[in-house]
């Protein structure tokens, strides 16, 4: 690994645990109030985003920023990271232990790299996807433990779809539920970022999110196809390159992640309510 990854993969580590050492001190016992948009914010929030832009922009001066509480127009720079500093707000300010600091690097507008710390679990995912853009960097997906333990590389799943696999929804696509019959059994995680990591490590065979922002999606973005996911938009229009200039702050990206590229064609049709 060059000592430029190296350096990327260090800070996206030492950033997301001090700012979830500080986080786990108060979820559960923070005011949340309520945006423009019907979504949640808290002072943890709006904390850990100045924290993680201060340390991204110290760390990586020529890199620009783009983040979910502050800077929403996409900038006309090579590099530039994405940040959700809390994934999940609703469970971070009702106390439920499951929640995430979400870290992307775009190259050229679309994501290489991706980093997301989940503190209440004590686990982090990160992975390296070069795509098409023809960067000399490492390959691959990996979980590891905050508190350490070592990384170990993560893949998808290539079970089947039946009664005792997973499929992931969020709160705005219930409507899949409708369906007479679905083969998988059905959960919901209330954070973006992890509904879809779960299918990256194996667990889930597919999720589904109906209005992910782009910063709900830069870094896992990177992480599941470098596990071997296959990401299906659900509008016609490609996620990626994103534009240089245009405000990404209230742009949905309704998404399908499955374990395997077959299984595309089981799951897209029963969530067409959401298309």
């Amino acid at each position: 690994m060059t000592d430029f990854w190296q350096n990327v993969l260090e800070v996206a580590q030492t950033t997301t645990h001090t700012a979830g050492q500080k986080l786990l001190q108060h979820y559960g016992q923070v005011q949340a109030v309520e945006k423009a948009d019907g979504s949640l914010v808290t002072p943890g929030d709006k904390w850990a985003d100045d924290y993680l832009r201060g340390a991204i922009a110290e760390a990586f001066p020529m890199h620009g920023v783009l983040s979910e509480e502050t800077e929403h127009v996409f900038p006309d720079q090579e590099w530039c990271w994405i940040i959700d500093p809390v994934d999940g707000t609703t469970n971070f300010a009702r106390g439920l232990p499951l929640w995430g600091i979400s870290l992307g690097l775009l190259y050229r507008a679309t994501p290489v790299f991706g980093y997301v710390a989940i503190p209440p679990l004590q686990q982090a995912f990160y992975g390296y996807w070069p795509g098409e853009s023809g960067l000399d960097c490492p390959t691959g997906a990996y979980q590891s433990n905050i508190a350490g333990g070592g990384d170990r590389p993560i893949q998808t799943s290539a079970a089947p779809p039946n009664p005792n696999q997973f499929f992931n929804l969020c709160a705005r696509s219930t409507c899949v539920m409708q369906q007479d019959s679905f083969p998988c059994k059905i959960r919901m995680l209330g954070v973006a970022t992890y509904n879809l990591l779960t299918v990256a490590a194996g667990i889930s065979l597919g999720g589904v999110e109906a209005t992910p922002k782009i910063w709900d999606i830069a870094a896992v973005w990177a992480i599941t196809q470098a596990a071997g996911a296959t990401w299906t938009p659900l509008e016609p229009d490609p996620i990626f390159p994103l534009q240089p200039g245009k405000n990404y702050g209230k742009r949905a990206y309704p998404t399908l992640v499955t374990s395997q590229a077959d299984l595309v064609d089981v799951f897209k049709p029963l969530v067409s309510c959401l298309s």
